[in-house]
């Protein structure tokens, strides 16, 4: 095992970061550049028109190396839909953004019921796999609890919850990258240790591919990931944790996305309520942007905040019940 787990990740490896020299270049002769959003800090605007639709190549990479040494195993299989599905919904973003020069793609509305379609899809075919369970465990108390016909609900917050979590994480170089990373290096973990070798090698072939990808998104990047990547990794999280049966651990694992999408929430509920903000800019990491850090020492700290929650997270798991 620990063989096709080095080729794999090398494998995805090696392919991105041969690839991304031929892709930067193509985005630029294609003009294919970021749109920086006015209400973003104003130093950011020097990083319009810097290539975008980084993601492709993650996706690209890590489903054509997985595609060979999964043996195209049923869980591995069970991811696709939804890897392939946020992928998409992300590119039609992008695209957007890139045809009307804005940095507004597509409606929020549209987005969640693209969501809503790819959640329905993702339980259907768990249902006919014979991987449906209602039955989550509880973190930090250990318990299971059935949630019933609530559970739907759950796998939607999840899918639509962190997908755009990552995908507002993705503001500074390299962030959404490296803490990504991460979070997914533990669910291969966790993945090796529930024998569920396939869901594994898939997220050892997408932090290979993702780490190619972070060698020219690291500050000044070259690249970026667009929302084809964030959504796509988001909602991969989310899928990898319900078919590992650790849909609420994945909080925890994952809790610099939650508290970047929390930092916003609470912003606009704040300003909503009381007509001021809490911090100076949401999400969190350009509130830091603003008090005079460096992008290197935000990104450092997020990405040490992502190690410790990660290491967190698996030893949670160590202690809870298994449902796999």
């Amino acid at each position: 095992m620990l063989a096709k787990i080095m080729i794999t990740f090398f494998t995805a490896f090696l392919f991105s970061i041969i690839a991304y020299p031929l892709f930067i270049q193509q985005m630029k002769k294609l003009q294919f550049g970021q749109q920086i959003r006015g209400e973003g800090p104003e130093h950011h605007s020097v990083k319009a028109g810097t290539p975008t639709m980084g993601g492709l190549i993650i996706i690209f990479s890590a489903v054509l190396v997985s595609l060979f040494v999964t043996s195209l195993a049923l869980p591995y299989l069970l991811i696709l839909p939804v890897l392939l599905g946020c992928g998409l919904l992300g590119f039609i973003d992008d695209y957007q953004k890139i045809i009307k020069k804005q940095s507004l793609g597509l409606k929020a509305r549209s987005k969640l019921a693209g969501m809503v379609i790819i959640t329905v899809i993702f339980l259907v075919l768990l249902k006919i796999a014979g991987f449906y369970s209602a039955t989550i465990s509880l973190p930090l108390i250990n318990q299971n609890f059935n949630l019933g016909y609530s559970y739907p609900l759950l796998v939607l917050l999840l899918i639509t919850g962190f997908s755009n979590s990552v995908n507002l994480t993705d503001g500074l170089d390299g962030l959404a990258a490296g803490t990504s990373i991460l979070a997914l290096m533990v669910f291969a973990a966790i993945g090796l240790m529930s024998n569920a070798n396939s869901i594994a090698l898939f997220c050892f072939a997408l932090v290979g591919a993702a780490l190619g990808f972070l060698a020219f998104n690291r500050y000044p990047a070259k690249i970026f990931m667009g929302d084809v990547g964030s959504l796509a990794i988001g909602g991969t999280l989310a899928a990898v944790a319900v078919l590992t049966k650790m849909e609420l651990l994945l909080l925890i694992i994952g809790a610099v996305f939650v508290v970047e999408a929390f930092s916003v929430t609470l912003q606009v509920i704040f300003f909503q309520l009381f007509g001021k903000r809490i911090l100076l800019m949401s999400p969190l990491h350009h509130h830091f942007e603003l008090k005079g850090w460096s992008e290197w020492k935000v990104v450092s700290l997020f990405w040490l905040a992502a190690l410790i929650f990660g290491l967190i997270g698996f030893w949670q798991y160590s202690l809870m019940p298994k449902l796999v």
